[in-house]
């Protein structure tokens, strides 16, 4: 902090775009000025939530989703989740139609209780996920995942199957469709086809090694979905 950040004037306006271009650290004050979109707007506190933020821009949580761009990258923002301007080191902040409604075609379907990790894990990658239960077993759906370049396609849908005695008892292998195949070429060892949800599915007979053990109280599906993407990229290797 700059001799110039401890003696500011209580009365200016702190852009805070400005001080995250500059690399600065916030300073407290009584008025912060954010950008929302491409708009400009002068707030009086440091701590607003989601919903607060949408609402300088006119929108609401039911209709909007809010990210926040930070030195993260960029983040999703939940409607009663606060941010604090000062400590947050956020530049500016994005929304996005939120086209999953109520009496929408494609209103997202909870079939069976989801951790609240693995809640917090799916809404932060930004991706249209369900929850689908088939006769006992619990599917856990992702839309429109990234693959890899070297793949026949840019993104496939992905789900993964939890047994009853998840988290305690690992996640296992993953299914894709559609199907996947090397753009060179090769051919791709261990797989198989199954059905589920009316689709056929490419099951990618993958399994944990000793150096990824499953670690119960610590693993859940947002250290398995990253090992899944390892999987992708090491068939790219072979």
């Amino acid at each position: 902090m700059t001799p110039d950040d401890k003696q500011i004037d209580l009365d200016a306006i702190v852009d805070i775009e400005a001080y995250f271009a500059e690399q600065r650290e916030v300073p407290h004050g009584k008025k912060y000025k954010i950008r929302i979109d491409k708009q400009y707007y002068v707030v009086h506190d440091h701590r607003l939530t989601g919903s607060q933020i949408l609402a300088l821009a006119g929108k609401t949580p039911k209709k909007f989703l809010l990210r926040e761009k930070c030195r993260h990258g960029v983040v999703p923002v939940e409607p009663n989740q606060e941010v604090n301007l000062v400590e947050r080191k956020v530049e500016r902040f994005m929304t996005i139609p939120n086209e999953v409604t109520e009496g929408d075609q494609m209103q997202q379907r909870i079939q069976f209780p989801i951790l609240p990790t693995d809640q917090a894990y799916l809404n932060s990658l930004g991706l249209r996920w369900e929850a689908v239960k088939e006769g006992d077993e619990r599917m856990v759906v992702i839309y429109d995942w990234s693959l890899p370049l070297g793949y026949n396609i840019a993104k496939a849908d992905v789900h993964v199957r939890l047994t009853p005695l998840y988290p305690d008892a690992q996640i296992d292998m993953a299914y894709f469709t559609p199907e996947l195949t090397r753009a060179d070429g090769r051919s791709i060892g261990g797989l198989c086809t199954m059905a589920f949800d009316g689709r056929q599915w490419q099951r990618w007979s993958r399994h944990r090694t000793s150096n990824s053990a499953w670690r119960i109280g610590e693993d859940d599906l947002s250290t398995h979905m990253p090992l899944v993407q390892s999987w992708l990229q090491a068939e790219l290797l072979k």
